[in-house]
């Protein structure tokens, strides 16, 4: 079935889904570290779960699709999302003949403070949703209904069973008119650089709106490993210059993109950072304003971000205001505990993307 394409168009109550892991996120208080602990603050994130959160609170109609175990933690995180109006029906409750190991994946925070940073430590290995076969998955149920599909790298590093559904969900979402947007996510705790690239190279040509370049070379081609511009890949603090020839590259190799976008840091310290972005859409790029900030919780400022300019994208707005709404959404997330951005007030982003900010980098 062919839709006329939503990057062109307001798309209120437009109907999102997006697939992979949540995990359990614990967390010392007071900034403490791991092994001064007496007590870790207990909440729930991961990149996909954080978009789908972020947008639900936003007002869109936002299903997320993972595998949990069937246990107090599998239906503890299932209700987190429930009570931020995030539809989990497809969410799949998985037993031990499924997924042996049978366990939700866990990831323990050290918030940073001042010069010292925040420190993640995984414990993910073996999960539910890395163990399940999900070659039994009715890919054109899932996907019948929505018009965005959202996916990042992170998922596909888990296991092979995720990288080959998730790849095959892009496909038939190509085939469906859907909206494919994709966040490169590079974790250089769960894949090699190099298998991270490649993966995204077959992704690539699925892809409506691109996420999370900084880490890649552009894609597998032995031919481009000799031109020395591109064999470190993307610089992770480029001028408008440098940003504007990446993003002419990927659409000249890839013309179904529709837009890229990415968002640069600058660490202050380890509790203020700046931050803005570049977005390429319409045959232009377009750089957003500098936001500095202290920060509360790091953690997710990536995923919303990316939440922000899918809602901007959804919602009509003009190239300059969806940049500057998606920095803005990433910098509100830095005020708020957890990995999501649970902000239920479009204003107070708006507000913020439209006011002055010194440039301090």
């Amino acid at each position: 079935m062919e839709h006329s394409n939503p990057l062109t168009r307001a798309t209120v109550g437009q109907k999102f889904l997006t697939f992979g892991e949540i995990m359990l996120r614990l967390t010392p208080p007071n900034y403490d570290k791991i092994r001064m602990a007496n007590s870790f603050e207990i909440s729930y994130g991961g990149s996909e779960a954080n978009i789908a959160l972020a947008l639900a609170n936003l007002g869109v109609d936002s299903t997320f699709f993972t595998v949990v175990p069937n246990n107090s933690l599998g239906k503890s995180a299932i209700r987190m999302l429930r009570s931020n109006d995030v539809h989990c029906t497809p969410i799949i409750l998985s037993s031990h003949a499924e997924t042996p190991t049978h366990r939700l994946g866990t990831y323990y925070l050290e918030t940073g403070y001042g010069i010292r940073p925040s420190k993640v430590t995984y414990d993910r290995k073996h999960s539910a949703i890395s163990e399940y076969d999900f070659s039994g998955v009715d890919i054109d149920g899932l996907l019948d209904g929505f018009r965005w599909l959202h996916l990042s790298g992170i998922t596909p590093a888990l296991s092979k069973s995720c990288a080959e559904f998730m790849l095959e969900m892009m496909k038939r979402a190509r085939e469906k008119g859907m909206t494919v947007s994709f966040d490169g996510n590079f974790r250089s705790k769960l894949w090699t650089w190099e298998e991270a690239r490649d993966y995204c190279t077959q992704c690539l040509p699925y892809v409506d709106v691109l996420f999370g370049i900084e880490p890649y070379h552009l894609w597998r081609d032995e031919g481009d490993h000799a031109k020395g511009d591109w064999k470190d890949g993307v610089p992770f603090q480029p001028s408008y210059e440098q940003q504007d020839e990446v993003f002419q590259r990927f659409v000249e190799r890839y013309p179904n993109l529709k837009c890229i976008a990415r968002h640069v840091r600058y660490a202050h310290s380890g509790s203020e950072n700046s931050l803005m972005a570049f977005m390429w859409y319409q045959g232009h790029t377009f750089e957003s304003k500098l936001f500095t900030f202290n920060i509360l919780d790091r953690v997710g400022g990536g995923d919303a971000f990316a939440s922000g300019l899918i809602y901007a994208m959804m919602n009509g707005y003009k190239p300059m205001d969806m940049v500057n709404f998606a920095v803005a959404s990433s910098v509100i997330k830095h005020t708020i505990h957890g990995d999501a951005n649970i902000t239920d007030d479009v204003e107070s982003i708006r507000s913020l993307m439209n006011m002055n900010y010194d440039i301090k980098r």
